[in-house]
């Protein structure tokens, strides 16, 4: 029972940000976005406060207003008296009053819902049954199924009929314990998910994760996680996709339903105390400079590592993945040397060993030279001298005190 369908507007972000690391905390960070429905909104959201987004729609939304099961369904709703009425998702409630009116029967409808105890599952809900001049008759303030079934299953349900409209998937533990209390059960589909037609973005996003080019993924939905996973599975990455949201990857979920398929998987998740794109949003502000940003001082300055970038004494400075790998390698152990070798191995494969992957038979000079590469492209971009030093036949060194900074963990990427 995903929350994501519901998701509020993010009028508390503002629009009158300055630009700048400070005001933009995503700065220098790339997120994966996997929205099928409002994902421009997300993604602007993001935008604003300084992300990279990658855009990957993991499902798509079917409607269901020519589908038979739908009408079915609702002719069984006006076969009989309905005691409670469940409605989820202010979107799917009013997709079935639209559906009903273009078949003829919303007024029919609308008088069968007259004296029906509506449950309203959040405020967008609410809002909806509110705009079709009904009322409801309760509301959790979890804007969780679970607490709405378990106001339901506090009264005598024996005899009673109870529909429920579905958001995407069924709902086969809420209406089975309805079930077995005794009642009656009319499932309203109103829309359902589907993987989306073209996996391609999707199987990027995922190879970015792995490889460590992409700081975060914000899923709104569990059908968007399972779909994500099932992809990586097709590409023989599955193992490989976890194990990046379990180190250098934020997995952000809207709400715990969202969260759950990675959950059963060992994936921590950040998740907002609400399921709104704003609070994603501000909750993945929060979390994500926290978790991967790593600031040293070097010869002075204030050098933090951002995800594909770096905040040199305030300025943001975009780093290419080959150089920004060679930074956090060096970051690692800040002050001590690293040796040209050891740097090999943390290049993208393309550049090392003729640009296929890596292998020990490849030319240790070939190798030296892209390590010489990336150093060059490195220095150019920081745009300041003496940050990165040579200490000649060894190899590279951050110019700070061992002493003084602690060492970044090897798991970390940020």
């Amino acid at each position: 029972m995903s929350t994501d369908r519901e998701l509020g507007t993010d009028r508390e972000l503002g629009t009158d940000r300055e630009p700048g690391p400070d005001r933009e905390p995503l700065a220098g960070f790339a997120v994966g976005v996997t929205a099928a429905r409002r994902h421009e909104e997300l993604a602007m959201l993001l935008e604003r406060r300084g992300a990279r987004v990658v855009h990957a729609p993991a499902i798509r939304l079917i409607p269901l207003s020519d589908d038979v099961e739908l009408l079915n369904a609702t002719r069984e709703c006006l076969s009989g008296p309905l005691d409670f009425l469940v409605v989820t998702t202010g979107i799917g409630f009013r997709a079935w009053l639209e559906a009903a009116d273009g078949w003829g029967l919303h007024d029919d409808l609308a008088e069968a819902l007259v004296g029906v105890r509506i449950l309203a599952r959040g405020p967008k809900a609410r809002g909806a049954i509110r705009q079709a001049g009904m009322q409801e008759h309760w509301s959790p303030g979890s804007e969780s199924c679970a607490e709405v079934l378990k106001h339901l299953l506090e009264e005598d349900l024996g005899g009673t009929r109870i529909a429920v409209q579905l958001y995407g998937e069924q709902l086969p533990e809420f209406t089975g314990a309805l079930r077995a209390a005794g009642a009656e059960v009319v499932e309203i589909p109103v829309y359902r998910w589907a993987r989306t037609d073209d996996p391609t973005p999707l199987r990027r996003l995922v190879g970015q994760a792995v490889a460590g080019t992409v700081d975060a993924i914000a899923f709104t939905s569990a059908p968007a996680v399972s779909a994500t996973l099932a992809v990586a599975a097709e590409d023989g990455l599955e193992e490989a996709f976890l194990q990046a949201l379990r180190t250098h990857v934020v997995a952000a979920c809207v709400g715990p339903v969202t969260a759950q398929p990675l959950t059963e998987r060992d994936v921590p998740t950040v998740q907002p105390e609400r399921a709104r794109i704003g609070a994603l949003v501000r909750a993945l502000s929060s979390d994500l400079p926290r978790r991967r940003a790593r600031r040293i001082e070097v010869r002075g300055s204030s050098l933090e590592l951002r995800g594909h970038a770096v905040v040199l004494d305030g300025q943001l400075r975009p780093i290419a993945p080959a150089p920004m790998a060679i930074l956090r390698a060096l970051a690692r152990r800040p002050g001590h040397v690293v040796s040209r070798a050891e740097l090999c191995g943390v290049l993208p494969s393309r550049m090392v060993g003729g640009g296929g992957a890596w292998s020990r038979d490849a030319r240790p000079q070939a190798d030296e030279h892209a390590v010489e590469m990336a150093v060059a492209r490195l220095r150019r971009g920081l745009g300041r001298s003496g940050i990165v030093e040579t200490v000649v036949k060894r190899g590279y060194r951050l110019a700070c005190d061992p002493r003084a900074v602690e060492p970044l963990r090897a798991d970390a990427h940020g």
